[in-house]
């Protein structure tokens, strides 16, 4: 993470997860923030931040430079074994386009998917899926407003793909070919992309720029453009950007992976060796100067959004070389932050929370400025309340300062993710170590890892004094304003005077000295006497064991070597959805008020401050089998991990302020839902899909609205008491070390009795093909809409072959779908096909295909999906195209066999029903052997146009 948060991501946090918004992510203190004078940022061709820099490089990345200035990184990482990641990024992006360009640089980035000098236009991807890479999971790119990133992430490392991989790369940085005909059947491609992307949150988000960086450069040249020149724009003008600012001394090149790092270097200095740049360089962008500003206010009123409000301080940007005493000084700052976080997160977590969520940060704002911010997610009608809460908490901290004892948590929560970052470093990902790399790279800083990382904390922290820390606090609001930034759903009596006055109202109220909290211990070290094991069973071909406890407790432990110092703990509790009645409000929504409600004996607040020391989670979530607790730890904290989730099972808080937040927060939902095409699907599909069971329905506003906490609470209740209880355990972890944990916590819980659903909950419906389109509608951009059919299936244990040939199937017609909506027609971003066989529901499985498309074009997607399905019925795929589907599939499923969270997932209910390990087992051995002729005979039995039930998500509005 670097130190300079986006304030869009910022946003999201604090919105999206208005239970957690007291501390934003750990910053990566390999990647802090620059100093203070830009001229001293430059550095010549070819050189690396570490050239003008004391902070010491990673010894295990090996830097360069070709005599051209273009840079590569390499690292050898041979965990996961056969796999690598490479990203080519330019340091070009949409800053750098002219008036006429603007959009370009992304649509450049389209292009370079469209034929090269090398490379026939429409053959790159299928190229990279003949070597096991999907599209879009593994074959990727994305355009900001100052890089464009190319990345591939590579299943193997022979000579075939990594020479292909990097020849592709060389091909992208220097010979595209940018053909017109080309660039006219990707336009609508592109428009389809920005249509998908104009939601609410995006025009608050560039509301919210316009105002805060008011004269400069970025609010005026947004990645996706303007839609005239993506309409419009000639194959010249994508050329000219081409050539002004994809040349070697803007590139470099990161390849990660398990691979000879010599020979790795060899290929890339043959390779590259030889890229000479077209014509005269671009110019960098001039991003404009920070005005000088007072306080100021803006009222953004976005139907479908929900009220969101940014106090902000301004300054001109942090653009100096990345030296030790300016980690030191950001590390500080972000200490002090965090300290702010807490306070915040305690206002929102009281009895009358003034807001639903509140955070703070330090934002980079693309080296235009820079912004130390408060930002609140609140209720519409109680904006003011929630205004002066966040902006007199942010004062108090100004005023006051903050403890010792205060400094001492965070010091020891840094200390914990940071040790546990050192300890799992040699097991991170190619794909992780890549993008860490890249990101140093567009921040211009120097690239450590986590044990530098971690001796560097220490050697800040020693001796830190909370003054120290006031200090740096204080000092990251000195900017201009305060400005206050509002988006409200609805108007606000008075706009912006009103929002000003409040404002000023606020600042002359005096605040208080903050009260330290009283002292707790956690109570739930012991649950009864420790359980007996009753019966072990290995399964040695999986290398995972099956322990039974005499109280009927179950655990599965599979001991793995992907992660070092990572351990996954799922439990599993009752039925789930099973559980739940089939015609009664689904109270699921609610979940994310259980671990926020706490527990019996401590709350939520006081549970994280005792266990400050520890590395645990605490989340929960209904499955269609099982009501889910789960948390990622590691091996010294496994005991406190079972600890904290076996405490939820048995001694709920159930306090009734985490309902009553989510609740309010919901009372938009809807809004927002409604506001775009894609919420609208997301909210109704489920239900629709299993129609006349309210297990899948989501909530009306009145449901939400008249919603009492003991609903939730007795639709759960019984399991959490009495229903049977599956441990899953995966990771770095010994079988004796996970019994013993289990053992001393589920172990001990009263004796469970296993729990078998009456046949009835198990019976669930699918909609029955249909002749005309469901319709629903939404209330965004009239070009906007969906088309989605699906195709009735089986469950899984029906005949697992036959969903294995229908998966595959699946897959084929996604190619075809990408191929003809997307390649040749042009017609969408995004069209998609999934598939689900349930091992949950007999009967119940589907395959799906759904796209983006503007309302006029969604007759011609059903026509188009209806041609593709009568072939597939009708001819066998050609060895090619199968071997297209089979192989990223076989390869993303390899992949994930060498994680923790896979098996995690996998061996979860294998105890109760073993036909899940057959099914892993056979899985990949059970893809490979899937024809041409089972993928016809697939399409036969599936793909009917009888069968199709189909929907469209229209604008409510032409």
């Amino acid at each position: 993470m670097r130190r300079f948060l986006s304030a869009a991501s910022a946003l999201a946090i604090v919105l999206a997860t208005p239970f957690h918004a007291a501390s934003l992510p750990l910053p990566k203190l390999g990647s802090l923030g620059l100093g203070k004078e830009q001229a001293q940022s430059v550095l010549p061709a070819g050189a690396w931040p570490q050239a003008k820099s004391d902070v010491a490089a990673d010894p295990a990345i090996r830097f360069g430079a070709l005599p051209n200035g273009m840079r590569y990184a390499i690292r050898r990482q041979q965990i996961p074994p056969g796999q690598a990641a490479i990203r080519l990024r330019f340091d070009a992006g949409s800053m750098m386009e002219t008036d006429q360009q603007q959009g370009l640089a992304h649509f450049l980035e389209h292009m370079a998917f469209n034929g090269s000098k090398a490379v026939p236009e429409g053959d790159m991807i299928k190229i990279l899926e003949r070597l096991g890479l999907a599209f879009g999971a593994d074959t990727n790119a994305s355009t900001n407003f100052d890089e464009t990133i190319y990345k591939l992430d590579l299943p193997r490392t022979d000579e075939e793909t990594i020479d292909t991989a990097v020849m592709l790369m060389r091909e992208t940085a220097g010979n595209l070919t940018i053909d017109q005909g080309a660039v006219d059947r990707e336009r609508g491609v592109v428009l389809s992309e920005e249509r998908a992307r104009d939601t609410p949150a995006y025009r608050v988000y560039k509301a919210r720029l316009d105002f805060f960086l008011k004269g400069q450069l970025p609010p005026t040249r947004y990645p996706i453009g303007k839609v005239e020149v993506l309409q419009s724009a000639p194959a010249s003008q994508i050329a000219d950007f081409y050539h002004r600012y994809y040349r070697p001394e803007r590139a470099v090149l990161v390849v990660v992976g398990d691979f000879d790092v010599d020979a790795m270097e060899a290929k890339i200095k043959s390779r590259f060796g030889d890229w000479i740049a077209t014509g005269p360089a671009g110019t960098a962008p001039n991003l404009g100067a920070v005005k000088s500003r007072g306080a100021e206010a803006k009222l953004v009123v976005e139907p479908g959004a929900p009220l969101s409000m940014q106090l902000a301080w301004i300054r001109p940007p942090d653009l100096a070389p990345d030296m030790l005493a300016k980690r030191k000084h950001d590390l500080v700052e972000q200490l002090g932050f965090a300290i702010l976080n807490r306070r915040l997160q305690r206002l929102a977590r009281g009895a009358e929370p003034p807001f639903l969520g509140a955070g703070s940060f330090v934002s980079d704002e693309y080296d235009a400025a820079d912004l130390a911010t408060v930002i609140v997610s609140a209720e519409p009608g109680r904006w003011r309340e929630a205004l002066w809460a966040a902006e007199q908490e942010q004062r108090r901290a100004m005023e006051y300062g903050v403890r010792r004892d205060e400094l001492d948590r965070e010091i020891i929560e840094y200390r914990a993710s940071l040790g546990a970052a050192a300890a799992g470093a040699a097991t991170r990902t190619p794909a992780g170590l890549a993008a860490e790399i890249v990101a140093s790279v567009g921040a211009r800083e120097v690239v450590t890892n986590p044990a530098q990382d971690l001796a560097f904390f220490e050697e800040t922290v020693k001796g830190l004094k909370a003054d120290q820390v006031s200090a740096a606090l204080k000092s990251a609001f000195k900017g201009d304003g305060p400005l206050l930034f509002v988006a409200s759903p609805q108007a606000i009596e008075g706009g912006e005077g009103t929002l000003l006055s409040a404002l000023e109202s606020s600042r002359k109220t005096a605040v208080s000295e903050p009260a330290a909290p009283s002292e707790v211990n956690w109570p739930y070290t012991s649950f009864g006497a420790i359980g007996k094991v009753a019966e072990t069973t290995d399964v040695t071909d999986l290398d995972a064991a099956f322990v039974r406890f005499e109280n009927g407790v179950r655990l599965t432990v599979k001991p793995t070597k992907f992660k070092d110092d990572e351990v996954l703990v799922r439990v599993n509790v009752g039925g789930g959805r099973l559980d739940l009645p089939k015609d009664q409000e689904n109270m699921s929504w609610a979940s994310g008020a259980f671990i926020e409600g706490g527990l019996k004996q401590i709350s939520a607040e006081d549970l994280e401050r005792v266990l400050a020391s520890k590395v645990y989670g605490a989340q929960f979530g209904v499955t269609d089998d099982a009501f889910v607790f789960s948390g990622t730890t590691r091996p010294d904290d496994l005991d406190a991990q079972m600890q904290v989730l076996a405490a939820y099972v048995s001694e709920p808080g159930w306090r009734p302020q985490a309902f009553a937040r989510l609740q309010s927060a919901g009372k938009t939902i809807h809004d927002q839902y409604e506001a775009t095409d894609s919420g609208v699907l997301t909210r109704d599909l489920a239900a629709l899909l299993h129609p006349g069971d309210e297990r899948w329905t989501f909530p009306t506003r009145q449901e939400i609205a008249s919603a009492k906490l003991d609903t939730f609470k007795s639709q759960i209740d019984g399991a959490l008491a009495s229903g049977p209880v599956e441990v899953v355990v995966v990771g770095d972890i010994t079988v004796e070390k996970a019994t013993q944990a289990v053992a001393r916590t589920f172990g001990a819980l009263p004796a469970r009795k296993p729990d078998q659903p009456p046949e009835a909950q198990r019976q669930v419906s699918f909609p029955t093909g249909n002749g005309k389109p469901v319709v629903l509608t939404h209330k965004g951009r009239g070009d906007q809409s969906i088309g989605y059919i699906a195709w009735r299936t089986n469950d899984f244990f029906a005949n697992p072959q036959r969903a294995r040939d229908t998966a595959v199937m699946g897959e084929v017609l996604g190619l075809r779908l990408i191929d003809e909506l997307r390649e040749a027609q042009g017609a969408t971003y995004s069209p998609s096909v999934s598939y689900n066989h349930s091992m949950i529901w007999p009967g119940w499985g589907y395959v799906s295909a759904s796209v983006e498309i503007p309302p006029e074009k969604l007759p011609g997607f059903f026509d188009e999906v209806r041609k593709i399905a009568a072939d597939l019925r009708e001819k066998e795929v050609s060895a090619d195209e199968l071997a297209r589907a089979k192989t990223p599939r076989v390869d993303q499923i390899e992949k994930a066999r060498k994680t923790n969270g896979y098996w995690l997932r996998e061996l979860s209910g294998a105890q109760a029903d073993p036909r899940r390990l057959d099914a892993v087992r056979a899985i990949v051995s059970g893809t490979e052997r899937v024809t041409a002729a089972d993928v016809r005979r697939a399409a036969e039995a599936v793909l009917r146009d009888e069968n199709m039930w189909t929907l469209e998500v229209r604008p409510a509005r032409k």
